[in-house]
């Protein structure tokens, strides 16, 4: 019976010695992206991995950081619902920051530049800037801020995608007049067909994107600007638009 005692004592020593060696394990940090919006967000089609200016940006800020994080994609209605419900811990994707939105998810520092544009089909002669758009039917993501301006032009008629590819698929089709979305991803857009669709007038909106952080979770964005700012300072954030925007 002492034998066992000493035995069992032993053990417990050991797994305390084991598991104090060990320490506390670092949670993942789960940041939600809708890998929908080329250049800043798609799925490789060869590998399936997630890709795009977001993706090298937030695994920089990441490794700055010291973050372990991971990608989830998900729809875009579904990430800003689960972004107001700290589904997630953060998402990156080319998100605009708004009043509306700065009360339900806190915002990093911003670290892009963009604003809205129209893109028509490449025989369109009607349209020569968001001007001519009423009476027409406009294509957005829905609930994007593309979606939320074509709302404010009196007669024109919002129809809106789950996928901006699938709204700039019935563009080419000739199902829809425009589309109004970011003037990067229009341009990547029109890059890619140019037998098929051009931009027309001038960016229209001033936007910043930034990355949303859960809501009680102040520690979390701090770590982020911080690695943004390190990002920033290296001259990664130019690196990484010569590689995904130029």
């Amino acid at each position: 019976m002492k034998r066992l005692f000493w035995f069992v004592l032993i053990g417990l020593v050991l797994c305390g010695l084991v598991l104090a060696g060990c320490g506390p394990t670092t949670a993942k940090v789960r940041i939600a992206t809708d890998a929908t919006w080329p250049p800043f967000e798609s799925v490789n089609e060869q590998t399936k991995d997630i890709e795009g200016f977001d993706i090298d940006l937030m695994t920089a800020i990441a490794e700055r950081a010291g973050l372990e994080i991971e990608f989830v994609n998900v729809a875009w209605d579904p990430l800003l619902a689960g972004m107001a419900q700290c589904q997630y811990d953060a998402a990156i994707s080319a998100m605009t920051i708004t009043e509306e939105r700065k009360e339900q998810f806190l915002f990093s520092d911003p670290y892009f530049y963009a604003g809205q544009i129209v893109t028509v089909h490449i025989d369109n002669t009607e349209i020569a800037s968001k001007y001519d758009l009423s009476g027409k039917v406009i294509g957005a993501q829905i609930g994007t801020t593309g979606s939320f301006e074509v709302e404010k032009i009196g007669g024109a008629t919002l129809k809106t995608y789950d996928d901006i590819g699938l709204a700039m698929q019935d563009l080419m089709n000739r199902q829809i007049d425009a589309v109004v979305a970011d003037n990067p991803l229009a341009l990547g857009y029109v890059g890619e067909n140019p037998d098929k669709l051009k931009t027309v007038g001038e960016v229209f909106t001033d936007e910043n994107y930034g990355i949303a952080v859960c809501k009680t979770n102040t520690d979390l964005v701090e770590k982020i600007n911080a690695g943004l700012k390190a990002v920033k300072d290296e001259g990664l954030i130019e690196q990484f638009v010569e590689k995904w925007l130029k």
